[in-house]
């Protein structure tokens, strides 16, 4: 019964989540407002680089269909642009849950995933790390739980490791795990789809490997390695991932105790904290610490994190019979149980941050609707307060062009633009903070 509990609250929660977020267009936040610019004005996808395409090809699909077919209001494309960057990914973690929802300390594991790895990290949606962990998740659900229906569970992990292909960086680690564990699952089966699937991810190690020798040098993946140990600056993702290792460590000195209150009583405590931590601002003003852009300071954390996950229920599924007390604990329904409770109460908890968050990037947006909507010509961003809480929140000067442009409802609106050329933190492509020209769109 709790089981059944964990799982259907986990995905009530998921597609809640994903639905309020569709609706206030959050993924426009930093670059996905400069990438639905640049969808609409070229007309065509806008990849980011090839090694990522994949991902842009699945999210935009969507909206260049409705561009195409004469749909002209940014507020309905920004809508339905959301609803893939976060439906994707919460429909990849609704399949993972799916097919471990009986499968005792698994489900704990899956649920985990969503509260540490992908509610942390979020935010920040346009991030094609957002839907390669979910596809990675997914495929490892698949992959420890198959059963009869071969044909189609081999040609899930294909289709996942086909998208991964060119998803990102993180591929060159999760990609030959991935490999491994549906290789495993085929050790004793004649199955080409998941042999398929295993090069498929292969592949996506050695297209992820590719990129990050490329663009080793290259000015943005500098910075990114430099913020690689930064994780620390999101509690949102530290605060949870601090309560799993407090449980972790108290079952490895007595593995007896998953079995009683312990686990649910230290979730409750760290879920605590974690519903508290906007309030920390008002008491040490830590403001990088519930920055959104946090989210994206922690991704590469979280895809460790992830490996770990995975690895460890791999591990736990190919030795049900062990002598170590730790794994044979976790085989007993009394404990999965547990787990999947403590789990699901971090989960819930990482809502409230979430949520304040977005109710803060609503007013932000509709404050910056109103600036560009009451005035004509360039705006200087530094007139505005731009680095005043909250506001400094979602700043990002090279996409103020961009976002300006989207929220237009009527020609030579405003256009609010940082005076600066964008050396201390340029786009990738340095197209994308030009001003786009997509005059037949309007915010309606």
């Amino acid at each position: 019964m709790a089981a059944t509990v964990a799982y259907r609250g986990a995905v009530l929660l998921l597609w809640a989540l994903a639905a309020v977020d569709t609706l206030v267009c959050r993924g426009l936040f930093w670059d996905g407002s400069a990438f639905l610019a640049k969808i609409l004005e070229e007309g065509t996808f806008h990849d980011f680089y090839p090694a990522r395409a994949h991902v842009a090809w699945l999210t935009q699909a969507p909206v260049l269909v409705l561009a195409k077919a004469g749909v002209r209001d940014v507020h309905v494309l920004a809508v339905v642009y959301s609803a893939m960057l976060f439906g994707v990914p919460t429909a990849l973690y609704h399949l993972a849950l799916a097919r471990v929802r009986d499968r005792g300390a698994l489900l704990a594991a899956m649920i985990a995933v969503v509260a540490l790895v992908w509610l942390p990290t979020s935010f920040f949606i346009i991030g094609e790390y957002n839907i390669a962990y979910a596809a990675v998740t997914a495929a490892f659900a698949i992959a420890l739980t198959r059963g009869a229906a071969e044909i189609r569970d081999g040609a899930l992990m294909l289709a996942l490791g086909l998208l991964c292909i060119a998803s990102y960086e993180a591929m060159f680690y999760l990609g030959p795990i991935t490999a491994g564990v549906i290789v495993w699952s085929a050790r004793a089966r004649r199955d080409p789809l998941a042999l398929a699937a295993a090069l498929a991810f292969l592949g996506a190690a050695v297209v992820a490997a590719t990129a990050t020798v490329v663009y080793w040098n290259h000015v943005h993946f500098v910075r990114v390695r430099a913020a690689a140990f930064d994780f620390w600056q999101n509690l949102q993702f530290v605060v949870p991932l601090a309560t799993v290792a407090l449980i972790a460590a108290g079952s490895l000195l007595r593995p007896a105790w998953l079995a009683g209150r312990g686990p649910i009583v230290v979730a409750a405590i760290g879920s605590l904290v974690l519903m508290v931590t906007p309030a920390f601002r008002l008491l040490l003003n830590p403001e990088a610490m519930v920055f959104p852009p946090s989210h994206y300071v922690a991704r590469q954390a979280a895809g460790g994190l992830l490996s770990v996950l995975m690895l460890a229920s791999w591990l736990h599924v190919a030795r049900p019979k062990t002598p170590w007390a730790l794994l044979g604990a976790l085989h007993r329904k009394v404990v999965a149980e547990r787990l999947a409770t403590a789990m699901l109460v971090l989960l819930a908890a990482g809502l409230v941050p979430d949520l304040i968050l977005t109710r803060l990037w609503v007013d932000h947006l509709a404050w910056f609707r109103g600036v560009v909507t009451s005035q004509r010509g360039v705006v200087a961003a530094e007139s505005l307060g731009m680095k005043q809480w909250p506001r400094r929140l979602f700043a990002q000067e090279w996409t103020y062009p961009a976002l300006s442009v989207l929220l237009h409802d009527a020609p030579g609106q405003a256009v609010v633009v940082a005076r600066n050329d964008y050396t201390s933190n340029r786009p990738f492509d340095p197209n994308c903070g030009t001003v786009p020209r997509i005059d037949l769109y309007r915010w309606r």
